[in-house]
């Protein structure tokens, strides 16, 4: 279907946000055309990878920058003429900093009623850990993540990607969703709030609700699902799959096709609760089997009778699975030094809707002139302003200005 039209085009986006979370909240509407401006810092870059790296470019694609101080007077003066203008503003300041700069939501939303400032921290905006800092790995082992990650009895492991950061964010950009379209009823904007720890925990999902409503702590299971059997990773002749049988007709199929007849008439296996119960000895015995073929054998008998099993790739090999280039989740886009390079494209198609990427990350301060001419300023004045370092004008290079 020929994509028509960016859903998102006709909305203002600053985003005051630095690391991660606030970035992937953000490229959730970037991408579906939200007019983003960045605004950065004047002075040193602090990119984590450097600019032109894999992580940077992900992050802040299609974006416009901003080089701002809002240290002084005159750059908040700016900031404020923007927010003036502006539907949505990310932030990911610790409370306390964000009151310190004077781009706390009440002042914010005294200029602009009808913006949606949109709140991402580590422990939330109130509550006795409000000024901690936090990254990833501190919300996975507060959120009870790391404790259900890994072998049994392994201890603590972190999982290896940056699971609450990635939550925060999705939640924090279907907040500003869920108030923008309450603005449309209303006219008023509203305060956003997500942190790393809550998203983490409601992301955990199931095994957070086993703690509240069973009153269990759940333990590792290594590569086994926690509470479904035969489910898991299993050695295969030249590597291994991951196999998941659901309920009874499922694992009739999965023995037939393991040519397995003992295992399904065997009592121990003879309903889902007794298959848990019996997880040691029935992985066992599914080992025994799946390690004499080829992962391929197994990916495409198991799949042929509606038993999912798949590969496990390396991280580099999963876009060459023809499945992952048939959705195009990498997706080029252009950069002045390192040429074509493939980012990680959006996981939502949305008929009819244009959600492709545009452009790489921008230098920063790239747009700083651009922006500021937008809201009125004449060039001798913006000339004054980048000679005092107030706001901080492009030059080439990787670091930008």
């Amino acid at each position: 279907m020929m994509l028509t039209h960016r859903p998102l085009a006709r909305y203002k986006i600053l985003d005051l946000t630095q690391a991660r979370a606030g970035p992937v909240a953000v490229r959730q509407l970037s991408d579906w055309g939200a007019d983003v401006l960045m605004i950065e810092s004047v002075g040193r870059d602090g990119a984590m990878g450097g600019r032109d790296g894999s992580d940077f470019q992900n992050l802040h694609r299609g974006k416009r920058s901003l080089s701002l101080d809002l240290k002084t007077d005159e750059g908040r003066e700016i900031l404020y003429r923007l927010v003036a203008d502006a539907d949505l503003l990310f932030e990911n300041f610790r409370p306390q900093v964000k009151y310190k700069l004077g781009v706390d939501y009440e002042t914010l939303s005294a200029i602009n009623p009808r913006l949606v400032y949109v709140s991402i921290s580590g422990f939330g905006q109130s509550g006795p850990y409000r000024d901690r800092p936090s990254v990833d790995q501190i919300a996975q082992g507060m959120g009870g993540l790391m404790s259900v990650t890994g072998l049994p009895g392994q201890g603590p492991v972190r999982a290896g990607i940056a699971v609450s950061d990635c939550a925060a964010g999705l939640y924090g950009a279907l907040g500003a969703m869920v108030a923008l379209l309450d603005r449309e009823v209303t006219g008023q904007g509203r305060w956003v709030q997500t942190s790393l720890i809550e998203s983490l925990i409601a992301f955990s999902d199931f095994q957070a609700a086993r703690a509240t409503v069973d009153k269990v702590a759940p333990a590792q299971a290594g590569n086994d699902h926690p509470t479904f059997a035969p489910m898991g990773l299993f050695p295969t002749a030249d590597g291994a799959v991951n196999i998941a049988v659901l309920g009874a007709d499922m694992f009739d199929r999965f023995c037939e096709v393991a040519d397995q007849e003992a295992l399904r008439t065997d009592p121990r296996f003879s309903s889902g609760k007794a298959r848990a119960q019996n997880r040691a000895a029935l992985n066992l015995a599914i080992k025994e089997v799946v390690r004499l073929r080829p992962s391929a054998y197994w990916v495409e008998a198991l799949n042929a009778v509606g038993v999912p099993c798949g590969f496990v790739y390396r991280m580099d090999e999963v876009f060459d699975d023809p499945q992952v280039r048939h959705l195009e989740l990498a997706e080029g886009v252009e950069h002045p030094r390192r040429g074509l390079i493939n980012l990680i494209g959006q996981p939502i198609s949305i008929s009819g809707l244009d959600g492709s990427l545009t452009r790489c990350a921008p230098e920063r301060g790239e747009h700083t002139r651009e922006v500021l001419e937008e809201i009125g300023l004449e060039a001798a004045a913006i000339d004054d302003l980048v000679a005092r370092r107030i706001v901080g004008a492009p030059r080439s290079g990787a670091d930008g200005a």
